[in-house]
């Protein structure tokens, strides 16, 4: 969450039936130690295997199986979502932005391309590490606080990508800071639009409230 698509090539093609690609996505792989995930690798959990909760965070590799359940959250499937959609429950989104590549020749103009998400979720962006920075945390508070306007109850859907521990990451910490009203949604985006759901680009980060 294990590569995403490369937002310089030019997406594929859905067949009929599956999912339409996900624009704009990032490699939160780029955070992920290349020594930790060669030897995670060779330990892949085989298919059959129940994933156990660590007792921590998920440190990288983050694109790999989850487990199926998360201690003080609810986890609910694509049409659990759609109903909580429905209802104006809110949604976090927490996939990582794409950055500027560092090797770009100077005066090269970067666009970043839009990114699409489920329809009115807060992009939180970079929030669901293993370890967060002072402005990834700061921005994780406040769009939780944000988005259950101050009540540690409110119900509210944490998700990003199928196999994708980052959502899981960050609905632990959102329990943690003592938030008993947390959805998690394991399949993210890609269950999302297998169950008939729409994306909409992501508002900027720059001019998000919660930021």
């Amino acid at each position: 969450m294990k590569v995403p698509p490369d937002a310089s090539a030019a997406p594929p093609k859905a067949s009929a039936g599956e999912a339409a690609p996900i624009s704009g996505a990032p490699d939160p792989s780029a955070r992920e130690d290349s020594t930790a995930t060669k030897a995670a690798a060779a330990a892949e959990t085989p298919p059959t295997a129940t994933v156990p909760e660590p007792d921590g965070f998920r440190a990288p590799p983050y694109r790999e199986r989850t487990p199926a359940t998360l201690a003080g959250a609810t986890v609910i499937d694509a049409e659990e979502a759609r109903k909580l959609h429905a209802a104006g429950t809110p949604f976090i989104d927490v996939f990582p932005r794409k950055e500027r590549p560092a090797n770009l020749p100077e005066g090269t103009i970067f666009r970043e391309e839009p990114y699409l998400t489920i329809p009115g979720a807060i992009w939180l962006h970079d929030t669901g590490y293993e370890g967060l920075n002072p402005v990834e945390e700061a921005r994780l508070r406040d769009g939780l606080a944000l988005a259950s306007n101050g009540d540690m109850a409110a119900p509210m859907v944490i998700f990003c990508r199928r196999d994708c521990w980052l959502s899981w990451n960050a609905a632990k910490r959102a329990v943690g800071w003592g938030y008993t009203g947390i959805r998690w949604l394991p399949d993210g985006i890609e269950g999302w639009q297998e169950a008939g759901g729409t994306l909409e680009p992501a508002e900027p980060p720059e001019s998000a409230s919660a930021q």
